[in-house]
Order: structure tokens, then C-alpha cells, then sequence
């Protein structure tokens, strides 16, 4: 049934990762859109997500929040789709995921806010300092292949979403391996749907309050 998976999102949000994963898993799925105006606040949403943020998935009955997460959940419960590599093959996968959940999105939206880590603290932050970030992203997809391989995953939607945002909104380096990374990922067909759904929804939106 449709209404087994629900999808809790804004199309002005990093819901737009979880739109594209779910059109790669090919799994039906119902849309509940919030609006920026207290909507994810009510009580209702705060059930599903205590900090009232989106996106977020319930699907028959279990809730994920956590965009890295709910890619990684929808690649085992819909395994037909072949995101994610068997569990022996894991270790690229996994810790790319993690590293832009962790070191890439912290380094890239501390740098946007004009905060800057002292190098002798770096050791107490996670992620360093943006520079070894950068160098290191670079390094994962410098090849031809997917980032966790030979085959597209999960950890491809997650981590090419943090590069075409970066990219586009300039917070990252236009590195010629993020530049062709980038464009392998705009000519896939459930992209090209995702986009097309979050476009349509956000038409006529206000967008958030800064």
C-alpha cells in the first residue's frame, strides 16, 4: 500500500536528498509537506520528530530521522534496488555516509558561517580543518567509479547532494573531481524525477524565515 511509507518533508530543505533516494529505490511512497510556519513545531510533526526539523520517513510503523540514516534504511528495506553493497562490502560505504554526515556537512556550514577552528583546537573538532575536508572529498571521487565502488549506492545520493549544494551555493571548491562527480549524478533518471516533484511542490512556497 501507498501510505505504508510516509515522507515528512519541505522542498525547501534537505528533504530534497531523501526525495532523490526514494525515486532511486523505486518504492511508493505518500508526500506530507510542512510549511515553514509552525507547522513542524505542532505536536503532531514533534511526534514523528522531537526536534521539529525535516525530512523524516515512517514506514509501517517505524520513524527515521537523519537524512544519512533514512538513505541508509531505505537501501535495506528495498534491497530490489541494489543501493547499498552486501554487508562484507561495506566499508567505503559506511564511512563515506558518515563523513559527510559528520566531518563534510560540520567543516562546510561552520566555514559559511564565518567560524574558523584555531589550529591548535583542531584536534577537538571532528572534522579538522575545511582544507583536509576538502582534500580528502577530493581524493573519494577522483575516479570513474561510484564512491563506495565500482556500482552507485545510498552513500553516492548523500554524499552527491553535499556536493552539488556545495558546489551551486559556492560553500565548497569548484574542483574539477567534484565538477565531473557532480554531472555523472545530474543525468540520472531519479534525479531528474526527484528534482522535477521538489520543483513543482516548492512553486508558489514562502521560503524559510532567516
Amino acid at each position: 500500500m501507498k501510505n505504508e511509507l510516509v515522507f515528512y518533508t519541505n522542498p525547501m530543505s534537505r528533504g530534497r536528498i531523501v526525495r532523490w533516494m526514494l525515486e532511486e529505490a523505486g518504492c511508493a511512497y505518500e508526500t506530507e509537506i510542512l510549511a515553514y510556519d509552525g507547522a513542524m513545531q505542532q505536536p503532531a510533526y514533534r511526534a514523528i520528530n522531537p526536534m521539529g526539523k525535516v525530512p523524516a520517513i515512517r514506514h509501517r510503523g517505524v520513524v527515521v530521522t537523519e537524512c544519512a540514516a533514512i538513505c541508509a534504511y531505505l537501501a535495506d528495506a528495498f534491497p530490489e534496488a541494489g543501493l547499498a553493497p552486501p554487508p562484507s562490502e561495506r566499508g567505503a560505504y559506511y564511512r563515506w555516509l558518515f563523513f559527510a554526515a559528520g566531518p563534510l556537512e560540520s567543516a562546510v556550514v561552520n566555514r559559511s558561517l564565518g567560524l574558523k577552528t584555531p589550529p591548535d583546537k583542531e584536534s577537538m573538532v571532528g572534522w579538522g580543518n575545511f582544507e583536509r575536508v576538502m582534500d580528502t572529498l577530493e581524493q573519494a571521487v577522483a575516479g570513474d567509479g561510484w564512491i563506495a565502488g565500482e556500482r552507485f549506492s545510498a552513500a553516492d545520493v548523500y554524499v552527491g547532494a553535499h556536493i552539488g549544494w556545495g558546489l551551486h551555493f559556492r560553500t565548497i571548491e569548484k574542483r574539477p573531481a567534484f565538477e565531473r562527480y557532480h554531472a555523472r549524478l545530474t543525468d540520472r533518471e531519479a534525479r531528474k524525477r526527484a528534482q522535477a516533484l521538489d520543483d513543482a511542490a516548492a512553486a508558489g512556497m514562502q521560503p524559510p524565515q532567516t
